[in-house]
């Protein structure tokens, strides 16, 4: 198969490893764009017999180097971590690699979930739960034995405990979303409280390069009166758009025609229960 068409067979199903495996979408393109160029780059290709395998390998690989070598940075990281927030990439229902970027698994909430794995136990379970690996693969692909993987699947599926269904349709969530916009424009409250959970948290993700707060914020009545002071400061000064944030609505916030806030949410019981802001530069320039 050529290069060519192995990037296009594959570069999807390796982004959206990376992604879940990292939470950077800049890290993740990287180290796709190296593994290929590492392919293209062996001295007789011919005799790589399973050219998906060699691929997932290299980048399962480098994003446990990169995990390991960034673990000190993670832990000095200034408020909230959040994942690099994933614009819809525009790939169609009928597309084949849509099957990778579902959207329960990539949503922010997910991503946050992974992270209390630590780096082998989440390329065991991405690789099995995912991309529905054998234990036998997933062994040739970390270098550890097929019996050593299956517990370390089990124990990182303990770990996890992930349900989508309070989840409400695409359709149902962007009108809830819309909804809390205009609500807080025009400061309805009433409307607000039916909107958003009691006891809804928020965590914004600043990484001490811009204000934001530094520790999650608790309940209904501060997480309103954070936003009623964010529009008062920023009156006229701003612009919004709507738009798929990690494979469900968000909202993108725009001040002085530079991008700011990148929103995405959670939901419980058809109510807004979690609210996550990204305004670290660093993670937004992706965009």
């Amino acid at each position: 198969m050529h290069i060519e068409e192995l990037y296009e067979t594959y570069r999807t199903q390796l982004f959206s490893l990376a992604y879940r495996m990292l939470g950077s979408v800049m890290d993740a393109e990287d180290i796709v764009q190296e593994a290929f160029l590492a392919y293209d780059q062996l001295p007789d290709s011919a005799a790589i017999h399973n050219e998906r395998a060699f691929l997932y390998k290299i980048v399962t690989n480098r994003c446990l180097d990169l995990l390991r070598s960034s673990a000190h940075k993670r832990e000095l990281y200034v408020g909230p971590w959040l994942p690099e927030p994933l614009i819809d990439r525009g790939v169609s229902d009928s597309d084949p690699s849509q099957a990778y970027l579902q959207r329960e698994s990539i949503s922010t909430a997910y991503l946050l979930l992974l992270q209390q794995l630590n780096a082998v136990e989440r390329a065991v379970f991405l690789l099995r739960e995912i991309f529905h690996y054998s234990f036998d693969e997933i062994a040739g692909t970390i270098g550890k034995s097929s019996a050593n993987c299956r517990q370390i699947f089990h124990r990182a599926q303990k770990s996890i405990h992930f349900d989508p269904d309070p989840t409400p349709s695409i359709s149902v969530a962007e009108g809830k979303i819309k909804d809390f916009v205009h609500s807080l424009m025009q400061g309805n409250t009433t409307k607000l409280l039916e909107l958003v959970s009691e006891n809804v948290v928020l965590y914004a993700d600043g990484g001490g390069k811009v204000r934001a707060a530094q520790v999650p914020v608790v309940g209904i009545d501060k997480v309103i009166k954070l936003h009623q002071n964010l529009l008062q400061m920023h009156e006229g000064k701003f612009s919004f758009a709507f738009l798929t944030v990690n494979g469900l609505p968000g909202i993108r916030v725009i001040l002085n025609e530079d991008t700011q806030y990148i929103y995405s949410f959670a939901f419980r019981n058809n109510q807004i229960q979690t609210i996550y802001s990204v305004a670290n530069p660093d993670k937004l320039r992706h965009l």
